[in-house]
């Protein structure tokens, strides 16, 4: 069965207003399947028709880890994006980076970047939102979304405003201690072990 999307996600993938789907609605512009309850809804081959999209639109999967030393944790991404892929009955292109969400000269960042730029992607799936980008997730999807690429979070990680604040410093300093020290100096270490002690208390 085809999926319908609200008026909210068929807006956001459109980069249009409710206002402008209500009045193509009204002048035959798109075709809108009522609920029992009176409500919109608007199925997905139509926002690809609107945007005009064709199956050539791919879907691409982004996984990241920070350091070379999480290649497990990039294998069992890529696993679990290929595993939603392929239940959701799509193939699926996978982009990966080893390097922090901090930088956005990342090659499998920056080429995805590209590809939704120029319309070739329908939908971006990861694993968590920090994967692709440690901040500014929300205005990131917003991005994609003027393009018509959707992003799909596979997974959403419940954390309190303290857990988060602390993940974000400790993110910050790790990079610049980073690029003062170098990945592997033992000042590097130092410096981000005792974040995480000063922080943990």
């Amino acid at each position: 069965m085809e999926r319908l999307l609200t008026i909210k996600e068929a807006k956001r993938i459109l980069g249009v207003s409710t206002k402008t789907i209500q009045r193509w609605d009204k002048d035959g512009k798109v075709r809108v399947i009522r609920t029992v309850g009176g409500r919109r809804r608007i199925p997905e081959s139509e926002v690809r028709r609107l945007l005009g999209l064709m199956e050539e639109r791919v879907v691409v999967g982004y996984a990241r880890v920070s350091s070379s030393t999480q290649r497990d944790d990039l294998l069992r991404q890529r696993d679990a994006l290929e595993a939603y892929a392929k239940e959701c009955g799509v193939q699926i292109q996978i982009l990966e980076d080893i390097g922090s969400g901090l930088n956005e000269k990342r090659r499998g960042y920056l080429k995805l970047l590209e590809m939704v730029m120029d319309r070739k992607v329908s939908k971006v799936i990861v694993a968590y939102e920090d994967r692709l980008t440690r901040f500014g997730f929300d205005a990131l999807q917003r991005f994609f979304n003027t393009f018509g690429t959707e992003v799909i979070m596979i997974n959403h990680e419940e954390k309190t405003p303290r857990e988060e604040l602390i993940e974000d410093l400790v993110t910050i300093i790790s990079h610049f201690a980073g690029k003062l020290y170098g990945l592997r100096s033992h000042k590097y270490q130092q410096v981000v072990e005792g974040v995480k002690q000063l922080v943990s208390n």
